[in-house]
């Protein structure tokens, strides 16, 4: 996966190099238009520049691309400020860049590669941004503007930049949130069988207790699963408990699944279906060949039934379900209680 993210960051940066050398393409005819020779001039090595860009992309140097680009940026801003003044809006673009170099940063994380100075290059990008406005408040621009031309690039550059700042601050936001659903789905399910875990189903155990609707709770326990582990070792428990959470997952809709511990399952049941369902997911576990590193495994479960009642807890609820268990493993396992 990280690979193909690097090969999807490089791809992004070679189209990006090539916008970039476009750009400058037609600034410089602008710049020709508009008879800011000095610019024309630098436009040159700002294409050599970009161009060496490409070799840098095609070694995997991205952070000393990056480093490249971003110092160059950062002087292109400034002499096309100080050449034409802050009505162009050229110096507008050290609000974007700022961003993108957090970005790219969060980017070099992702990948675990070289990350970016990202508190130097700001700082540096704000110094050239003051200077170099302050440069044309005190003496002016070096070349007299053309009104036209700086209406037109004030309205271009303000809208190019407006639109980095809501592109990275959405997908800065975006990013966030996935990652806190990322978070919570894990901090809710359990790694092995993908199940919910106890912490989860406690929350919804207390909304089904405080709820208008009838329900019930299955404590499941798999019988003699200490010898599984015993005789055929821990990976083949593992398998065990794996397969029987998808036997769940297909005899139980509709219903809320969760590891409770160990070998135990606790499963949250609309009232009116829960013994049969539970009786047909016994049958299932009994009927299926578990079958590890080519041995038959024999495998049930004896199941506990407690129908909410307002009069008890939800750790009381929880008890009479685990009673219930404790009678059918005592009275003979692979079996359901009700």
């Amino acid at each position: 996966m990280q690979e193909m993210n690097s090969k999807g960051l490089k791809k992004l940066t070679y189209i990006v190099n090539s916008a970039i050398i476009v750009m400058v393409l037609g600034l410089m005819l602008f710049f020709y238009l508009d008879h800011a020779t000095f610019l024309v001039y630098f436009s040159i090595p700002t294409l050599f520049v970009y161009i060496f860009g490409y070799i840098l992309i095609a070694k995997g140097l991205l952070s000393g691309y990056l480093t490249i680009v971003y110092f160059w940026l950062t002087l292109y801003m400034g002499l096309t400020t100080i050449c034409l003044g802050y009505s162009y809006g050229f110096h507008l673009y050290s609000m974007s860049m700022i961003p993108i170099i957090y970005y790219t940063n969060y980017m070099a994380y992702k990948l675990n590669t070289k990350r970016v100075f990202t508190g130097l290059y700001s700082a540096i990008i704000i110094l050239c941004y003051l200077l170099s406005t302050m440069r044309v408040a005190v003496n002016g621009p070096i070349y007299e503007e053309n009104i036209l031309y700086s209406q037109i690039f004030w309205m271009g550059n303000s809208l190019i930049v407006f639109a980095f700042l809501v592109f990275y601050t959405k997908y800065t936001v975006d990013t966030m949130i996935d990652s806190e659903k990322r978070l919570k789905e894990m901090s809710y399910v359990d790694r092995l069988t993908g199940l919910f875990n106890r912490h989860y189903m406690m929350e919804r155990l207390d909304e089904a207790y405080n709820s208008i609707n009838e329900s019930m709770i299955a404590m499941i326990d798999i019988d003699d699963f200490k010898r599984i582990n015993d005789v055929y070792g821990h990976n083949a428990g593992d398998y065990v408990l794996e397969k029987i959470a998808l036997i769940m997952k297909e005899n139980c809709k509709d219903c809320i699944i969760s590891r409770w511990g160990g070998e135990e399952f606790l499963i949250l049941i609309n009232y009116g279906s829960g013994l049969d369902m539970m009786e047909k997911l016994r049958e299932a576990v009994d009927k299926e060949k578990f079958v590890f590193d080519e041995k038959d495994i024999k495998v049930s479960v004896t199941i506990g039934l407690a129908v909410r009642n307002k009069d008890l807890s939800i750790d009381k609820w929880i008890q009479a379900a685990d009673e219930k268990l404790y009678i059918g493993k005592t009275g003979g396992k692979n079996k359901v209680v009700e």
